[in-house]
């Protein structure tokens, strides 16, 4: 009864506006909307045109909302493409003038579902190509949307979602009901809804693709921003982002300024705590939806609006994002396809596995912030910022990566038989894999390590193999080797290895004991004079070595004749020549 009474009294201390945010948040700084001549009431305004954008409306009167519209117009359909774990079915909408095929640009949002802006503004989108006159945005292009990816999170909405953020009223969870990030989940696919939509961006292979969200992050005075693999650094696919940094850009950014909005690429922070410090740009993984499209080839734009704005005001400069997004696709497609089949075509002979940031700025920018003070918390006893609402200009320094470790690719990788679950993750990614015909034997590396949870420091060695009859071979001679190459590659913080699919594989045989190793060692040190002369070279370079028993005796053991035995054996083999 105690607990249940000061659960009680806690919750009543705390103080939630109408828009369900807490009265911590920054000052709002009021926008002026240039587009109030376009708004419309009628039978067809959204639940949160309604609400003077104040909520969203739950899935099933999203689904219902886009349902109406399919039956409305011939120009929008509504398909089912997987299903949550908890059994929801995951739609998206199509809006196309059918005839010959065109390009697509596919539109995500909800992957992180209590960042819903997205959600609403293709919403009106749609609403307006299909009853509203905006039907010419589809003379050039199809729309795909997913109006929630997340949809266990999002029916998990609350008033007290993501407290740090500015409306709607109740907001859905960052992660899915299995507790997973879907916006860390591309590479690994262990969430369905991850794999639905890796699946339909294969399917599709859209000229572009959208993943909308909304920031965290400091105050700053722009309320629409936007991120992609390569603006300014480093890209796998380096046509299909100079397009990006670009003419798309370009487009976005005189849209948005037109719109009332002001729009930005995405600043993320050297330091939070320290924002003079400046702003970086950080090197894409797979396993986010920005790096998996960077990846595969395919123009992906993120959309990150700033938390601390309106509702309105993002929801609106989301839709001028959108409304442009096609318009430029529809005038660029040719440029588009040709950056992507020139990416497609390329043949890079390395992966970057490690990167850091580079000391040097790529340049300087006139950032548009607020002014912060700083105080020290009684509560942290450290020194803590309070962002004002008012408005300052620093110029501040960009920093981008340079690569410090790459790994060079195969030829091939050889995956043998009884390793089905890597196979399916290859196959789920559209991999090319071929068979190995019978029975062959070939050189290949090998990759060694003390144990399935080791992350660098491998063994490699050369050996002759017989490969046994089901042995899959991964060409690195295909368009997305790359990728192929982050799954497979040991060194790749995207690996299998680095996912912790082998974090409990352990050698075939426990290391010796150092009764039995060290006269065995000794042994060795007597009756072989070039292992001696290179241990004493180890000892003489490596004083931390030289003062660790255990390390010195393990040197011997893993060139004994018992040490392969002692090493855990990575299961994906490397072929690096013919």
């Amino acid at each position: 009864m105690l607990l249940r009474t000061s659960l009680v009294a806690t919750m009543a201390m705390l103080s939630f506006p109408a828009l369900g945010t807490p009265s911590i948040l920054p000052p709002e700084v009021q926008w002026q909307d240039q587009r109030k001549g376009d708004v419309h009431h009628d039978e067809w305004d959204t639940s949160t045109e309604s609400s003077g954008f104040q909520s969203s409306p739950t899935y099933t009167a999203a689904i219902d909302f886009l349902s109406r519209l399919s039956k409305a117009s011939p120009l929008i359909s509504l398909h089912r493409f997987g299903e949550t774990s908890q059994g929801r079915g995951i739609f998206y909408a199509k809006a196309s003038k059918g005839g010959s095929p065109r390009p697509t640009v596919l539109i995500q949002a909800g992957i992180h579902a209590g960042e819903i802006d997205g959600l609403d503004a293709g919403l009106m989108l749609l609403r307006d190509i299909a009853v509203r006159g905006r039907a010419d945005l589809l003379d050039a292009v199809d729309v795909v949307f997913i109006p929630v990816l997340n949809v266990d999170g999002h029916a998990a909405a609350s008033p007290l979602g993501r407290p740090s953020q500015r409306g709607p009223a109740q907001k859905g969870t960052r992660t899915n009901s299995q507790g997973l990030d879907l916006n860390r989940d591309y590479a690994r696919i262990e969430s369905p809804e991850a794999r639905a939509v890796v699946g339909l961006l294969h399917q599709l292979d859209p000229a572009l693709y959208i993943d909308v969200h909304a920031s965290d992050g400091t105050d700053y005075q722009y309320d629409v921003t936007w991120a992609f693999a390569g603006w300014g650094t480093y890209a796998r696919s380096r046509s299909t982002a100079d397009w990006l940094m670009s003419a798309y850009s370009r487009d976005i950014k005189d849209a948005l300024v037109a719109a009332g909005n002001v729009p930005a690429v995405y600043p993320s922070w050297v330091n939070e705590d320290s924002p003079s410090q400046g702003l970086r740009i950080s090197v894409e993984s797979p396993r986010y939806s920005t790096g998996y499209g960077d990846f595969i080839g395919v123009p992906t734009v993120l959309i990150e609006n700033h938390r601390f704005k309106g509702y309105r005001q993002r929801v609106l400069g989301t839709y001028a994002f959108m409304e442009q997004s096609l318009r430029t696709v529809s005038r660029d497609a040719s440029a588009i396809e040709q950056a992507k089949v020139a990416d497609r075509a390329m043949r890079p002979p390395n992966i970057a596995v490690r990167w850091e940031r580079d000391p040097v700025p790529l340049e300087y920018r006139e950032f548009q912030t607020y002014r912060y003070d700083d105080y020290i918390s009684s509560a942290s006893g450290a020194r803590e910022l309070l962002w004002t609402g008012q408005s300052e200009v620093q110029r501040l320094p960009v920093f981008g990566t340079r690569v410090t470790e790459s790994a060079p690719l195969p030829i091939a990788w050889l995956i043998p038989p009884g390793n089905q679950n890597i196979v399916d993750l290859l196959h789920t990614h559209h991999i090319i894999t071929e068979p190995v015909p019978g029975d062959r034997t070939t050189r290949v590396e090998l990759v060694r390590m003390a144990n399935g949870l080791q992350r660098t420091g491998f063994n490699r060695s050369q050996a002759i193999v017989q490969l046994p009859a089901g042995t899959l071979r991964v060409p690195t001679d295909q368009p997305l080797r790359l990728l192929a190459a982050a799954l497979l590659e040991p060194s790749s913080q995207d690996s299998i290895l680095a996912m912790g699919w082998y974090d409990r594989a352990l050698p075939a045989e426990s290391p010796l004991p150092r009764h039995l190793l060290a006269p065995l060692a000794d042994e060795m040190m007597k009756s072989n004079a070039d292992l001696r002369a290179e241990f004493e070279v180890t000892l003489a370079s490596n004083p931390a070595f030289a003062a660790d028993p255990q390390a010195r005796l393990r040197w011997w053991e893993v060139r004994s004749a018992y040490g392969e035995r002692t090493f855990w054996t990575y299961p994906v083999l490397s072929q690096r020549e013919l």
